[in-house]
C-alpha cells in the first residue's frame, strides 16, 4: 500500500524546497551526447545553456556560480543526473566554457534557482531509458490521508508520475517499510516527495539512513510534525 500524505501549502520561492542553496561538484556533457534526447524530450544541444539536476523540475532555471573563478552562467534544466557521488549538477559545454573549467573537467559551484518555472520545459517528456513504461502497467493502490509523527526520510522529490510509482513500488517491495508521499505546491505547481519509513526517534531513521546512504546519496531525515 502507497499512502499519500497531503500538505499543500504556497511557498515562497526564497523559502521553498527547490530556492536552497546548493554546493558540490559540477561536470559536464561529453561530445558523444550531442543531438542525443534528454529525459525531457528535447535534444541535447552543446551550444545552449542547459543543464542536469537530479530533482529539479524541467524549465528550472538556475544560477551556477564556479567558486574558484566567480564566474557565473544561468541554465535551464532539462534533463536528469549527475549520478554520480558528490555532483550536483551537470551542464552543457558552452556553460561549462562560461564558467571557464573545460580544461579541468570538474568545477567546485555554488548553484541558486532563479525562477523555477512551469515543471514542463519547452516540450512534452517523452518515455525513455529508466522511466519508460510498458503498454499495459497498472498499480493497485490504496490512499488515505494521514497526520503521521516521528521522523522518515525522504528519498526524491519528483514531478513525473511514472518516476514516483516506479520508486514508490521499488521502495516499499525493497525495504519492505511505508511509503508515504507528501503533495506540495510550489509557485502553483505541484510536487511530491517520495519518505520512507515512520520511526519513533531520530536515531533509528539515522541508522537506516546510513544503510540507504550509498544507493540514494541525496536522501535525508525529516521530522513529520516539522513538515
Amino acid at each position: 500500500m502507497i499512502r499519500l500524505y497531503i500538505s499543500s501549502f504556497l511557498l515562497l520561492l526564497s523559502l521553498g524546497l527547490f530556492a536552497q542553496t546548493q554546493t558540490g561538484k559540477a561536470s559536464f556533457y561529453a561530445d558523444k551526447f550531442e543531438g542525443r534526447t534528454t529525459a525531457s524530450g528535447e535534444k541535447y544541444k552543446h551550444n545552449k545553456l542547459t543543464a542536469a539536476h537530479k530533482t529539479l523540475p524541467f524549465g528550472t532555471k538556475v544560477r551556477v556560480t564556479n567558486l574558484a573563478n566567480n564566474q557565473v552562467v544561468e541554465v535551464v534544466i532539462n534533463d536528469r543526473g549527475p549520478y554520480v557521488d558528490g555532483r550536483i549538477i551537470d551542464l552543457s559545454k558552452s556553460a561549462a566554457e562560461q564558467l571557464g573549467f573545460i580544461n579541468l573537467g570538474l568545477a567546485e559551484v555554488k548553484m541558486e534557482v532563479v525562477d523555477a518555472g512551469d515543471g514542463k520545459g519547452k516540450t512534452q517528456p517523452v518515455a525513455i531509458g529508466k522511466v519508460s513504461v510498458e503498454e499495459k502497467e497498472f498499480y493497485d493502490l490504496s490512499i488515505s490521508r494521514l497526520n503521521p509523527s516521528g521522523f522518515g526520510v525522504q528519498i526524491g522529490t519528483y514531478q513525473e508520475l511514472v518516476n514516483l510509482m516506479r520508486l514508490s513500488e521499488n521502495l516499499k517491495n525493497s525495504y519492505k517499510r511505508d511509503v508515504t508521499i507528501q503533495v506540495k505546491v510550489i509557485n502553483g505547481v505541484k510536487y511530491y516527495s517520495i519518505i520512507l519509513g515512520q520511526f519513533s526517534k531520530r536515531a533509528k531513521a539515522g541508522g537506516f539512513l546510513a544503510d540507504i546512504k550509498k544507493k540514494f546519496p541525496d536522501a535525508f531525515i525529516v521530522e513529520f510534525d516539522r513538515l
